[in-house]
């Protein structure tokens, strides 16, 4: 059956931000918000403008992994080529692929000294190809 034409509006109407934030036990997790995307016209949706602090692309060549450490600005990270895997202390992991996001909020709690076993979470490039990614700072 397909979808009628103002189901396919409504469903473009809002935008579902992945999250990767620090809880309030120190620990790292994943949570969904969805935002708006209230302005420009029904052709062009626009979410409200959103500040940043700049920009930076990275890659990372096949093979690559961090070890736990958190954000050290929480800022957006857009994949652009290969797979980027992300590790929480849960021993839970999500992979994104090209054309994904999240936002990394994963910051260290105020007064904490980060702790190796609590504390952060951990990337990999996944696949036959390097990652490149895309951070915007929040």
């Amino acid at each position: 059956m397909p979808l009628s034409p103002a189901f396919m509006i409504n469903a473009m109407s809002t935008f579902t931000q992945t999250i990767l934030f620090t809880d309030t036990d120190g620990r790292a997790r994943f949570r969904e918000q969805v935002m708006a995307l209230d302005q420009g016209t029904p052709q062009s949706r626009l979410s409200g403008l959103m500040a940043s602090g700049g920009y930076q692309l990275r890659e990372s060549p096949v093979g690559f992994r961090s070890v736990f450490h958190v954000s050290s600005h929480p800022q957006w990270v857009f994949i652009l080529a290969g797979q980027m895997e992300i590790g929480l202390q849960d021993g839970s992991s999500r992979i994104f692929n090209p054309g994904q996001h999240f936002y990394s909020a994963d910051v260290l709690p105020e007064g904490a000294v980060f702790d190796a076993q609590v504390h952060g979470h951990w990337s990999c490039q996944r696949g036959p190809d390097p990652l490149v990614t895309l951070f915007v700072r929040g």
